[in-house]
């Protein structure tokens, strides 16, 4: 194997080692067997802070603090257009726009986790309409993440303008544009490709859900 292949496939072995080790621990192996899952998942944990020079502990604890049957996490993102023009937000983090959205809260469906973060995010009132594509993170153009995501897209539609923006962490500014005009964009929540995407979902609204 080349050190290139090598290079782009470390994440992908770490995130199985982890979900080996993680699925492992879940059924109460016997107490050996409990030390070599255990072990893999130590050693997940060094392949991702060599990798990404990051402190192994701190890994370490990340993958420790997931239990039960490992399965992917769920990113939603709300699609709004008004016009011919798309919703996006200011990320804080990065300066980057993204459509509004973030993780799925236990005890919430995929839609109204997307109302709630379109909301939290923008000001805008929604209400999810139609699912437009679910996405696997690894499989499109996002920059490496720890975790194996699930991304939906969820078109939305807004119940008039949107309030002030709160004050919060996440995003700074909301704004609305066209599909030749689209600002830099924080790729690791939505990429130029997926956007184009959306712009046909809303030319053609017949369109399925767009899937992996």
């Amino acid at each position: 194997m080349s050190d290139e292949t090598a290079s782009t496939r470390w994440l992908a072995w770490v995130q199985e080692l982890q979900a080996i080790a993680q699925t492992g621990l879940a059924y109460e192996p016997h107490i050996f067997d409990r030390e070599r899952y255990e072990r893999i998942r130590d050693l997940a944990a060094e392949i991702a802070a060599a990798y990404t020079g990051s402190d192994f502990a701190f890994i370490r604890d990340l993958f420790a603090g997931e239990v039960g049957h490992a399965t992917p996490k769920v990113d939603v993102r709300g699609v709004i257009f008004q016009g011919d023009q798309i919703v996006l937000v200011k990320e804080s983090k990065d300066g980057g726009w993204t459509l509004p959205g973030g993780w799925v809260d236990v005890g919430e469906s995929a839609a109204e986790a997307c109302v709630r973060e379109v909301y939290e995010e923008s000001g805008y009132r929604t209400r999810a309409v139609k699912l437009l594509a679910v996405y696997d993170r690894s499989k499109h153009e996002h920059p490496p993440h720890i975790w194996h995501i699930y991304k939906l897209f969820f078109l939305c539609e807004a119940d008039g303008a949107p309030e002030p923006l709160a004050a919060n962490v996440e995003t700074e500014a909301v704004g609305l544009f066209a599909e030749d005009a689209i600002p830099p964009l924080s790729v690791g929540r939505v990429t130029p490709a997926q956007i184009r995407r959306l712009f046909e979902h809303h030319r053609h609204p017949d369109l399925p859900t767009d899937y992996d």
